[in-house]
């Protein structure tokens, strides 16, 4: 059973002074494979599916567009509207 704590610490040791051997070049070059491995991971969309997501966001832009210049023209409105109240 000691003898296994041991190992452990030993196995842990190895490992810590294999990950510190490693250079920035090493470093990086293992990082961007695994990002390459991440990547072919992604279940991309279609065309299609991209087209019709586009048009929704543009729906989107434009309806909330009209709405906040509608907002906008009534709001002002009201502020001319007590500005002339006032100034009488």
């Amino acid at each position: 059973m000691a003898q296994k704590a041991v190992e452990k610490q030993t196995d842990k040791k190895v490992a810590k002074k294999d990950t510190k051997k490693l250079g920035f070049f090493k470093k990086a070059i293992k990082f961007l494979r695994e990002c390459k491995g991440e990547i072919k991971k992604i279940s991309w969309p279609t065309a299609k599916q991209t087209t019709k997501n586009f048009g929704v966001v543009l729906a989107v832009i434009v309806i909330v567009g009209l709405f906040i210049f509608a907002l906008d023209q009534g709001l002002y409105a009201l502020l001319n509207l007590v500005m002339q109240t006032s100034a009488t």
